[in-house]
């Protein structure tokens, strides 16, 4: 086996999921702390839409970031501007369709927490003189911890697993767009059986071990 061939996927995707998952992690954890708590008319439209990508065929998601961040987007222009270069085709590319993928599943997970906790206890430390930030902070972010934790590993997952939406936006450009599910796919276009196996078995590990994970920490 070519080993750096082997890696290089592998690495690429580990490299993409990092990065994504900490995006994700921020803006889950936030809009899911503020929607658990908000109450305004429309509400129910704004977290449908949050939980739209969860959905939606991975083609259709692609499409749509091919629309917003193409050459002939603002988004895709000022990039461009601010870069040298077009976003599409790209690794950076490939995390904003791993953090798109990633954050209802994470967002989910993140808001049953939030909306878990008895708001009494967070109205005691506003009693006692604490700021929202304080409260958030020593209050409601420990007590939700668990399920932000959960929701993090669960959206590092699903972004490290994406393969349709990766594909549109990011093409399969070895050693620079490749992930381990495209390299799987060409893989068995092309008739290597062994080496997509070596790739999905890979896959398999990581996905099981980030599992196993989220099982203890359920039963702790």
């Amino acid at each position: 086996m070519d080993w750096p061939t082997f890696l290089e996927p592998i690495k690429l995707s580990i490299q993409i999921s990092l990065i994504a998952s900490i995006i994700m992690l921020l803006l889950a954890s936030i809009i899911a702390w503020r929607m658990a708590k908000a109450r305004f008319i429309g509400r129910s439209v704004l977290d449908a839409l949050f939980m739209l990508p969860l959905v939606l065929p991975p083609t259709v998601i692609g499409f749509l970031l091919l629309v917003a961040l193409g050459r002939r987007s603002w988004l895709g222009k000022l990039y461009e501007a601010l870069f040298g270069g077009p976003i599409i085709f790209t690794w950076e590319s490939a995390v904003v369709a791993a953090v798109v993928v990633a954050f209802p599943l994470a967002y989910r997970t993140m808001k049953a927490g939030f909306e878990g906790i008895d708001p009494s206890l967070e109205n005691a430390a506003r009693v006692y003189g604490a700021s929202e930030w304080q409260v958030f902070r020593h209050i409601t972010f420990p007590l939700a911890f668990r399920s932000v934790t959960t929701g993090y590993i669960l959206g590092f997952a699903r972004g490290l697993g994406e393969f349709g939406a990766t594909l549109m936006i990011a093409g399969n450009i070895p050693g620079r767009t490749q992930t381990i599910p495209t390299a799987i796919y060409v893989a068995m276009d092309g008739g290597s059986m062994k080496l997509a196996w070596a790739w999905a078995g890979s896959m398999m590990a990581l996905s099981f071990i980030m599992m196993l994970i989220v099982n203890r920490m359920a039963k702790d």
